[in-house]
């Protein structure tokens, strides 16, 4: 059984990267991303099949943040699993980052698709 304690400890602690990647003056969605981390945490860290040292591992299960704007929420995940560095959390919309305003799968490792206009996460997944 999952000790839902530590579930909701990591999700405190997604929302503190959540808050922190953002930081004063830059504009984001915070709402969504903080809305999410609880969702991203129980898949993340409890239900999915997923390698944090093999992100394309082809039996892994395959999270598709379909609400692109919200994807803070999900590198934070991928940073507490080791998938890159938690302080590349904080390169969150600057130039030449990896981690952009919505998912850049050519650029992040973990991410399975590049989201962003709402709604189309499904055809995204159903192609997948």
């Amino acid at each position: 059984m999952t000790d839902i304690h530590a579930l909701e400890l990591k999700a405190a602690e997604m929302r503190l990267h959540i808050v922190r990647m953002m930081g004063a003056n830059k504009a984001h969605h915070f709402g969504g991303s903080l809305s999410v981390a609880d969702l991203v945490t129980a898949v993340y860290f409890y239900k999915m099949r997923y390698d944090a040292k093999n992100p394309s591992w082809p039996d892994r299960d395959r999270f598709l943040m379909s609400k692109g704007h919200s994807v803070p929420a999900q590198y934070a995940a991928l940073a507490m699993l080791g998938v890159f560095p938690v302080d590349e959390l904080l390169t969150l919309k600057k130039l030449g980052s990896r981690l952009q305003g919505h998912p850049a799968m050519h650029y992040t490792p973990g991410l399975e698709g590049c989201t962003g206009s709402l709604g189309q996460g499904l055809s995204y997944a159903n192609g997948m």
